[in-house]
């Protein structure tokens, strides 16, 4: 709690000054030590690096310290003659939250090593404009030192460096919104003796910052440029848990610092190998965010899964159709039922056999054009035939049918073939998923979640798989070889994300609902559909019809 009396009021000014003192206090398990004895081998590697090579890249996992042992760095550098390396320090990150945190880091060690340092002050720093564009201000913090050097934490990135000469630290690289641009401005700074630090996990591999690794790593920026990694397991065996049990106060264990190492990795889930392991991803980044995804689902959780025993598909038929038939009507009969009759419905079909879930989307049209998905089936180690049962089952049962698409990549050609024969091909296609397809829809279907028009079941899978959608080359969609883990334990590759864009693109069909009058009764006769069926070959199977000879 602030050192201040209850009933004496805090001025800003009083409150600023406590704030600092709070934020840029060494850590108390860290006071009176060296600064090797500090910082974590993961640091020093760093430290070192940026000592011997002109350009520095960080390649890191999320909250690994990096930023933190540079902060020291930036404090020996600008509180140093010129004949011991001193220079100018200037950080860049990509807002002021990240520059202020940076220039309290900095005054942190500053009052370790070098007390005669002057307080931190705020300051706008002039952004000189390039090809005839005005100038403009950004908003930064500066620390100045007896050296006559200083560090300076922008905001923002400037248009130019011109007239700067000393040390860039450029945080958090990949997310800036024009990284190459920022890059190349700096590079002038190597002229006359400064040096370049970049510092960022992964964000994509096609990010400008994965590139530069490539050609450091190939040599094409010489040998004073040099790559120091460190994965989120790195950290964890260099001491990261032990700092933190130091900074809660509690006891480390082995126990202890396994089960939280299992709990983050459980917190990133699906963006675990980008955020934590270092390795980008292979696309530009998260298509789709969590939170506008989050908006857009609609409780309660209506997804249910069906997972068939090891060894199924060998039992017999009756028990294989008996078995699936019992689970329809057990948990997805409830759910036809209670739908709309008056409104248009589609569904679309992300086929897998084995190790991932086939997921069917049903899509119901709202009045206001709103689709939504009442509810969504996952099928996992379902044989091909009782795939084929759920299908026709559940779409034979759709109120006012429009149309339905079904994944016939590889092995899913045989169910949309089947769903073709049977519904007729006005209203199903079966799609290959190719990279035009997905150029075509997956805009469509994000249009819709973004104005909330697409709506689905809340469920963390379903929004978890359609985070895994990537732009490839500019093209959304989930990336080959990626998984994750579900809820459930089990892994998942993004199955629900084209299953909804089929779905979506199925509610798009153009085909016309045909009105029709019924025959009336006969006489002393069976039921009308009974008659039908009589004079038209068709003979009933598990309350399903099966087409006759015509």
């Amino acid at each position: 709690m602030p050192p201040f009396a209850d009933d004496v009021p805090v001025t800003e000014e009083e409150w600023a000054r406590h704030r600092a003192a709070a934020v840029q206090a060494m850590p108390a398990f860290m006071e009176g030590q060296d600064l090797p004895d500090v910082l974590m081998t993961f640091q020093k590697k760093l430290l070192a690096s940026t000592a011997t090579y002109s350009v520095t890249v960080a390649d890191k996992a999320r909250r690994t310290g990096a930023t933190w042992a540079i902060g020291g760095d930036a404090v020996l550098t600008a509180g140093s003659a010129t004949s011991a390396g001193g220079m100018d320090v200037l950080y860049i990150g990509y807002n002021l939250d990240m520059a202020r945190e940076f220039i309290d880091t900095c005054a942190m060690w500053a009052k370790a090593f070098m007390p005669a340092c002057s307080e931190v002050g705020d300051f706008l720093f002039h952004d000189a404009g390039t090809d005839g564009a005005e100038d403009k201000y950004i908003a930064a913090f500066r620390i100045r030192f007896a050296s006559g050097f200083e560090i300076c934490a922008l905001s923002s990135r400037p248009r130019s460096l011109r007239g700067r000469q000393g040390y860039v630290i450029l945080d958090e690289f990949a997310f800036h919104d024009d990284p190459e641009g920022l890059l190349k401005a700096c590079m002038a700074l190597l002229i006359w003796g400064g040096k370049i630090l970049v510092i960022s996990t992964h964000n994509g591999a096609d990010n400008p910052f994965n590139l530069l690794i490539q050609d450091i790593h190939k040599g094409e920026l010489g040998a004073d440029a040099n790559v120091v990694r460190c994965t989120f397991d790195d950290a964890v065996r260099d001491g990261l848990y032990e700092r933190v049990c130091l900074k809660k106060g509690i006891a480390w264990s082995a126990e202890g610092e396994a089960k939280w190492r299992a709990s983050i990795r459980k917190i990133y889930r699906a963006n675990a190998e980008e955020e934590l392991d270092c390795v980008p991803a292979q696309g530009s980044g998260v298509y789709l965010s969590r939170m506008i995804l989050e908006a857009c689902t609609v409780p309660p959780d209506k997804t249910f899964t069906l997972r068939c025993p090891q060894g199924f598909e060998l039992q017999d038929e009756h028990r294989r159709i008996d078995y699936v038939q019992s689970w329809l009507e057990q948990y997805i009969a409830p759910e036809i039922a209670a739908l709309d009759v008056r409104l248009q419905h589609a569904f679309g079909q992300d086929f897998a056999r084995t190790g991932d879930a086939s997921i069917y989307v049903p899509l119901v049209i709202e009045a206001d054009l709103t689709r939504r998905a009442p509810f969504v089936i996952e099928m996992r180690n379902v044989p091909f035939e009782q795939q084929k049962q759920i299908l026709i089952w559940v779409t034979e049962r759709l109120p006012r049918f429009i149309g339905g698409k079904i994944d016939a990549t590889g092995n899913g050609g045989y169910l949309g073939e089947v769903a073709v024969q049977r519904f007729g091909p006005s209203l199903i296609e079966a799609v290959k998923l190719t990279q035009a397809w997905y150029a075509m829809w997956m805009p469509k279907m994000k249009t819709g979640i973004e104005d909330r028009k697409l709506l689905f079941p809340a469920n963390d899978n379903l929004v978890s798989d359609l985070r895994m959608v990537r732009l490839v080359r500019g093209i959304p969609m989930v990336p080959q070889g990626v998984k994750n883990e579900g809820t459930d334990g089990l892994a998942r590759h993004g199955d629900f994300a084209p299953a909804l864009a089929l779905a979506n693109a199925a509610s798009f069909n153009s085909a016309q609902e045909i009105a029709y009058r019924s025959v009336p009764k006969v006489p002393g006769g069976a039921d009308d559909e009974d008659d039908f069926d009589r004079r038209h070959g068709r003979q009933r199977d598990h309350g399903r019809r099966v087409p006759g000879a015509w």
